[in-house]
């Protein structure tokens, strides 16, 4: 994968943190499967690590951790 493909990623993910975490129907569809509302969010099959990283970093944020904190478990994927 080459710098501009995480960055992309990387930017995709910001997008779903911010959806996820913004509208409620999305929020419980979340914490229901976690998997399902990320991928129905970026309308693609996404691999499992990033997948995972996703669930951490809106996890984190839903749990009231610092921004920083879940982003930095994003920035782990790359």
């Amino acid at each position: 994968m080459n710098k501009e493909e995480k960055m992309e990623i990387a930017d995709k993910i910001k997008d779903i943190v911010e959806k996820v975490t913004k509208d409620e129907n999305l929020k419980n569809e979340f914490q229901e499967n976690p998997t399902k509302a990320i991928e129905k969010v970026a309308g693609v099959d996404l691999p499992d690590d990033i997948v995972n990283g996703a669930i951490a970093g809106i996890k984190a944020k839903l749990t009231g951790d610092a921004v920083g904190d879940g982003i930095d478990k994003l920035k782990n994927l790359f």
